[in-house]
């Protein structure tokens, strides 16, 4: 009703005055406010967000490969330090910043026998264990039921990808049918690349999912 009323004022006032009359066309309070037009976005600006994307991976890259040759002590012997430090099951080992100051550290995850978790961190450049924290995890019926029956352990799977590259990580995928360990390596030219090592047989094969969603997201 109102914006009938606000029409034909300015219709009105058009006919009378004999002149043009503009007017701000509102919606009542039971509409809600008054749209506004979305600018329209340029080639431009679409292309430096697809660079500043570009950049972001490109300083992710050179973090993980400056991650790699800082480390002298390998995923292998990690793993085996952490569980000299703390009995269990290795599931996982990352080479990663730790939170205090960007010290690059190796996390080892540690599932003991009760079922306690422990993440153990070791100095990649001396092989000392630099201290162990519990843990909450909340997939360790699957973790467990993933490792039933398995023949290769994490460090097994570390060495078994060493000669693709200096391992910055090796992980349990415990979804899905193709349970393996997954591992990832870096060549001296920083190239990343990702594997599939089985749990059962310690074959190894090239991990390609990850670079098909990165070749996906650049098609973007």
């Amino acid at each position: 009703m109102k914006r009938n009323i606000v029409i034909a004022a300015v219709t009105a006032a058009a006919l009378i005055g004999g002149g043009t009359a503009t007017a701000l066309a509102t919606t009542g309070d039971d509409e809600g406010s008054a749209r506004q037009a979305a600018t329209p976005r340029s080639a431009g600006d679409e292309a430096r967000d697809d660079q500043d994307d570009a950049d972001d991976r490109d300083d992710r890259d050179d973090d993980d490969a400056a991650r790699a040759a800082s480390t002298d002590i390998s995923a292998p012997e990690a793993i085996a330090a952490a569980l000299k430090h703390t009995s269990g099951t290795a599931v996982s080992a990352e080479l990663d910043d730790e939170d205090d100051g960007g010290k690059v550290v190796w996390k080892v995850d540690v599932l003991s026998g009760d079922s306690t978790w422990r993440s153990v961190s070791v100095d990649p450049a001396g092989g000392k264990v630099l201290g162990a924290q519990s843990d909450d995890e909340d997939d360790t019926a699957r973790v467990r039921a993933a490792l039933k029956g398995s023949s290769v352990t994490a460090e097994e799977a570390a060495k078994a990808v060493a000669g693709k590259g200096v391992v910055t990580s090796v992980d349990l995928d415990e979804d899905g049918e193709d349970r393996s360990w997954e591992a990832e390596t870096r060549t001296p030219g920083g190239a990343e690349q990702d594997w599939k090592i089985d749990l059962k047989t310690g074959k190894i094969t090239q991990d390609r999912s990850d670079a098909q969603d990165d070749d996906t997201d650049d098609q973007d």
